[in-house]
């Protein structure tokens, strides 16, 4: 039976991007099997742009990981051994043990996977992010067939089920990505109606190209000037849905850049923006599971993974989420099943 369980451990506050430097990983042994507990053997992480604000000392929806703590992230893993009845050894099961190799302890984070479920699935469509694309889009967004809808980050884990899921509504789906390649990815692949790079010097320009009509709904995922050029082009009474800023987190802990210039157009277009966590829509979780594993199976939703071996490059893992090497959900894969 595994003694010995490997531990990435918040280090110290990062400044700018997250580094390998900011934690240590350590062996640490595991202590015998208590009655009441089960022990997981890790097989996948989720890493998340979340991650960065979790490191940070800021104003954030959960505590920050203190210093000296396991790093925080979803998983999910095996059950290897249980002195509990409500778990026995093979079960597949998810939950939020952080950056280890093992998870042991009570059961009460746990969360089975259902059967016939893939890995890979239930830690991207079919978790907190698929909940995320759902509500944040139809509960925060309300599009309504025939509107346009333009989603940032659109090659991402969330962006690219954000737009799937307005086109399954009649929408009209407009993406922001960072790369020529990503625009033609979301296109070709998700079925977006047109994409434009963020890159783009005139952004606002851009958009304005891409969406004649004007936008009605905009699920931002970036902030800065991504925000500030969907903006310049919304319709009056769009909304915006604010999923993510991640162009701002790492700045996190110094001096973050003033807002949007054209904030003053959320009065004279009489805009709705709302910011959402998934987390407030956790006891309706099924509302969205549902529907997305129907389209999955259906085949009217895709879903891409970008997977990261070995538990020891996590870290590495993250950095990818900000200089915008993934498309679709990274995840760390640290065992097999």
């Amino acid at each position: 039976m595994k003694s010995e369980n490997q531990v990435w451990r918040l280090r110290s506050r990062p400044q700018g991007m997250l580094e390998t430097s900011h934690f240590s990983l350590s062996k640490e042994p595991l202590a015998e099997l208590p009655d009441g507990q089960v022990r997981v053997r890790t097989t996948y992480l989720s890493v998340d742009p979340t991650d960065r604000i979790w490191a940070s000392e800021a104003e954030q929806y959960m505590p920050p990981v203190e210093l000296g703590e396991v790093m925080r992230s979803a998983a999910i893993g095996v059950v290897e051994a249980s002195r509990h009845p409500g778990f026995a050894p093979g079960d597949r099961v998810s939950g939020r043990w952080g950056w280890q190799s093992y998870y042991q302890g009570p059961p009460e984070p746990l969360r089975p996977v259902p059967p016939g479920v893939s890995p890979l699935a239930a830690m991207s469509v079919l978790s907190f992010i698929g909940a995320t694309a759902y509500f944040g889009l139809l509960e925060v967004g309300q599009p309504k067939p025939g509107e346009t809808v333009v989603v940032s980050a659109a090659a991402g884990a969330v962006g690219s089920l954000v737009g799937q899921i307005a086109k399954l509504h009649g929408c009209r789906v407009v993406g922001i990505a960072g790369t020529e390649d990503k625009c033609r990815y979301v296109v070709e692949e998700f079925g977006f109606d047109a994409a434009v790079c963020h890159r783009e010097p005139d952004l606002a320009g851009a958009l304005r190209k891409a969406c004649p009509a004007g936008i009605d709904v905009n699920f931002e995922n970036v902030g800065g000037r991504v925000l500030e050029s969907c903006i310049a082009n919304m319709n009056h009474f769009g909304r915006v849905a604010i999923c993510g800023l991640i162009s701002l987190y790492n700045q996190l802990g110094s001096t973050l850049p003033p807002g949007p210039a054209n904030f003053q157009l959320v009065m004279m277009k009489r805009l709705r923006v709302q910011g959402f966590i998934v987390s407030d829509y956790y006891p309706r979780l099924m509302e969205a599971i549902g529907p997305l594993a129907r389209w999955l199976k259906e085949g009217k939703l895709k879903f891409r993974t970008d997977v990261v071996d070995g538990l020891e490059n996590a870290p590495a893992a993250v950095q990818r989420l900000f200089t915008g090497a993934n498309i679709g959900k990274v995840l760390v894969k640290v065992a097999d099943e």
